[in-house]
C-alpha cells in the first residue's frame, strides 16, 4: 500500500503534463506478504492473497487516472518478468493449496525455464478510445521493444546504436497491426538462449540439470537440440529437432 500511495501521488502531481510511471509490484514475488486487509482473502494462502492485493492495486491506479480525467490519455501496460513459480524456497504452502491448478496453463516449465512456461508472460495493453477493448493478439513482441515503441509514440528519435535490439512495435501494441516480430532471441540464466521464429521455438543444447528440484520446474536443458512447432504443440511435448 505504501508503493501504491507513492504511485498515485506521482500521478496526481503529474496530472498537468506528460508523465511516465514504472510501477514494479513486489506481489506475488516471495516473500509473499499480504497487507492486513488482504491476509486470508483467499483459500490459496499468501500467494493467492497477494495476487488479489495486486489486482486491487491495479484497480486503484486505474481509478486514479479516471478520477483525474486521464484514463483516455494514458497508455497502461501490464506484464511480468518471467513465468510462474509456486514453491520458491518459502514454506507458504503455495504448491499444496494450488491443488490441480497449473499457473502456467498448458505451457511447459515455469520460472527459470527455457520452455515457454518461463519465457512467455502475461501482457495487457489498455488505452480507451485508442486500443479496442477485449481483443487478443498473437503477435510476437518482446519487452525489449518497449524502448523503440515508446520512442515512436512520443516522437523521440533514438541515437545511433541506442537499443539496437529494440523494434518499433507501436502499431502492434495499439492493435493496428496483427503482425509482430519475425524472430526473437530470449536470453536466460547463464547466457542460455532460445530462438523463436514464427511459430517455431528452437532450444540449442545447453548443459545443466533437466529439472530444478527445489521448485520442481523443467529447465529445458538437454545435450541435444530441441525444436517445437507451437502452432500445433503449445505445450512443447513433441521434439521435432531430429
Amino acid at each position: 500500500e505504501h508503493f501504491l500511495a507513492k504511485a498515485t501521488a506521482f500521478i496526481e502531481g503529474s496530472a498537468g503534463r506528460p508523465f511516465f510511471l514504472y510501477y514494479a509490484f513486489h506481489q506475488p514475488h516471495v516473500p509473499r506478504l499480504p497487507g492486513p486487509r488482504f491476509a486470508g482473502a483467499t483459500r490459496l494462502g499468501a500467494r493467492g492473497d497477494v495476487i488479489v492485493e495486486m489486482d486491487w492495486c491495479v484497480g486503484q491506479v486505474l481509478e486514479t487516472l479516471e478520477r483525474l480525467g486521464l484514463r483516455r490519455q494514458t497508455l497502461v501496460l501490464f506484464s511480468s518478468d518471467n513465468g510462474p513459480v509456486l514453491d520458491d524456497g518459502y514454506q507458504d504452502r503455495a504448491a499444496e493449496l494450488a491443488g490441480a491448478h497449473r499457473p502456467a496453463g498448458r505451457l511447459r516449465g515455469g520460472k527459470y525455464s527455457l520452455f515457454d512456461g518461463g519465457t512467455r508472460v502475461p501482457f495487457l495493453a489498455s488505452w480507451p478510445g485508442v486500443i479496442e477493448a477485449g481483443r487478443t493478439s498473437h503477435a510476437l513482441v518482446s519487452h525489449v521493444d518497449f524502448h523503440a515503441s515508446l520512442a515512436a509514440l512520443t516522437g523521440q528519435a533514438l541515437c545511433p546504436g541506442e537499443a539496437p535490439d529494440s523494434l518499433d512495435m507501436l502499431a502492434v501494441l495499439l492493435g493496428r497491426e496483427g503482425r509482430g516480430r519475425e524472430e526473437l532471441v530470449v536470453e536466460g540464466t547463464q547466457g542460455k538462449t532460445v530462438m523463436r521464429r514464427g511459430d517455431w521455438a528452437y532450444i540449442p543444447p545447453h548443459p545443466g540439470p533437466a529439472v530444478n528440484r527445489p521448485t520442481n520446474t523443467e529447465l529445458g536443458n538437454a545435450p541435444t537440440p530441441q525444436l517445437y512447432d507451437l502452432s500445433l504443440d503449445i505445450g512443447q511435448i513433441r521434439d521435432l529437432a531430429a
